[in-house]
């Protein structure tokens, strides 16, 4: 999975909460043509300072989510299909502390739950514009445990457990270094480890996510679907739990592209016969393959 392109209407507020917050650092930020936008500039809001269009954030270099202003936009309507959200994966508990110490501190209304899933530890928040974030760790895959249900299908176990913060910071959050400091220099990195979606029908998105693009079912949770490749525990999920019944959606602010990186061209080449051969009408720029899922949920795959 690649950096998730977020529809946005404040693009300062918005860079402030997933850098100052969520602890990200500002990669890019592209201004309108003809004009320069310094990274001191961000979140200044003072005359003279370049309009920004795109913020693109990460962490080591690797991009997690990309900020585009699109002020006419408006507000997605309740019930619609679109994200659920984001989940930033990071690569130890430790560096997860830290980002969690951090919204803590900035931000502490965004935080709306937390869970032990076993194959991972996860907390959940709403950005200021009403997006889903997920942080998260991973435990390790020696520790996962499968089941092998009727069918045959093999699924990951999974739960929703307590999972104390607090406890969680207790345990992982550096002593030497205070947390108003912020991350210390060489903290662990972080991508997005997968993306969950509002969809209206979890046997239409079966249908497409598996049975047209070719991921794997993982899980089968009431009202939801989770898929992977590699056999990950999900690298996209799908739910109706907000949006059943939802048809296609209107262009709105909040979900912009679902990105995803494919091993090779051929690989993406395969995607496109398979997507072509099921009448999913398909857009290829040289760079990136284009397509919508059937809720209009933007999705462009490459090749890493």
């Amino acid at each position: 999975m690649a950096a998730v392109t977020l529809l946005v209407r404040d693009l300062d507020l918005m860079t402030r909460y997933y850098r100052d917050a969520l602890s990200l650092d500002v990669l890019d930020d592209a201004a309108v043509p003809g004009t320069v936008a310094a990274p001191e500039a961000l979140g200044a809001g003072g005359a003279g300072a370049a309009r920004r269009e795109t913020v693109v954030l990460g962490r080591g270099g690797v991009p997690v989510v990309v900020l585009r202003r699109e002020p006419e936009l408006p507000v997605a309507r309740r019930g619609e299909a679109g994200l659920f959200h984001t989940a930033v994966l990071f690569d130890d508990p430790p560096a997860l502390a830290h980002a969690l110490a951090s919204v803590a501190r900035t931000a502490p209304g965004t935080f709306v739950g937390s869970a032990d899933h076993l194959v991972s530890e996860a907390f959940y928040f709403t950005d200021p514009e009403g997006n889903g974030v997920e942080l998260y760790h991973d435990r390790p895959r020696t520790d996962w445990g499968w089941d092998t249900q009727p069918d045959g299908l093999r699924t990951v176990r999974m739960d929703t457990l307590h999972l104390d913060p607090n406890a969680f910071l207790e345990r992982h959050l550096a002593r030497t270094t205070p947390a108003a400091a912020g991350p210390p220099a060489g903290l662990a990195g972080a991508v997005v480890g997968h993306v969950h979606l509002k969809v209206g029908d979890v046997d239409a998105a079966r249908g497409f996510y598996v049975g047209t693009l070719g991921f794997e079912e993982t899980a089968r949770v009431p009202g939801a679907l989770f898929v992977s490749a590699g056999g990950y525990h999900h690298h996209l999920a799908a739910n109706t739990w907000q949006s059943r019944g939802a048809g296609p959606r209107a262009s709105a602010l909040g979900l912009g592209t679902v990105a995803v990186r494919l091993p090779s061209d051929d690989a993406v080449t395969a995607l496109a016969d398979r997507l072509r051969h099921a009448g999913v009408a398909t857009r290829h720029d040289g760079a990136a393959l284009r397509f919508e899922d059937p809720w209009n949920n933007a999705i462009e795959v490459a090749s890493a």
